[in-house]
């Protein structure tokens, strides 16, 4: 038999909240809430790092075709810096991932997979530009 969680996970949340507010602790789904948690900062994890490739493959294209620069990639650009801007301000915690070498070798291979994708281009395997640039919006890639 489906427990609650499996058949309908907002109605499995609302409970799990009703019972917190309640103090009825002993009748808490403790594993599977402690897993939902766990799922809350991983999502956020996935949500910085889309957003850094998407905005690695606006930069790219903004650098390697230029003749192609219009208002449309200028706004993505603008865009997904200022979203990323707000997640780390919103979760200070996420500023970690952008010390972390790994964390921006794997993101610069999905936004060169994205450019790629889009264009057809080869790109470099490392990326081209400091934590720092990508983020000012007065860095603008030159050809």
């Amino acid at each position: 038999m489906a427990t609650l969680y499996q058949q309908d996970v907002i109605a499995w949340a609302n409970q799990q909240a009703a019972l917190l507010r309640a103090g009825r602790f002993a009748e808490i789904d403790l594993e599977q809430v402690a897993e939902e948690i766990s799922d809350v900062g991983k999502s956020e994890q996935r949500e910085l790092a889309h957003r850094m490739a998407v905005l690695l493959a606006h930069l790219l294209k903004w650098q390697f075709q230029s003749e192609r620069r219009g208002h449309s990639g200028r706004q993505t650009i603008v865009v997904q810096r200022r979203a990323i801007a707000k997640r780390l301000q919103r979760t200070p915690s996420l500023k970690t991932s952008l010390a972390d070498v790994q964390w921006w070798e794997e993101v610069w291979a999905d936004g060169v997979a994205l450019a790629t994708e889009e264009t057809g281009l080869v790109f470099p395997e490392a990326c081209l530009w400091s934590a720092d640039q990508i983020m000012s919006g007065d860095f603008w890639p030159d050809p």
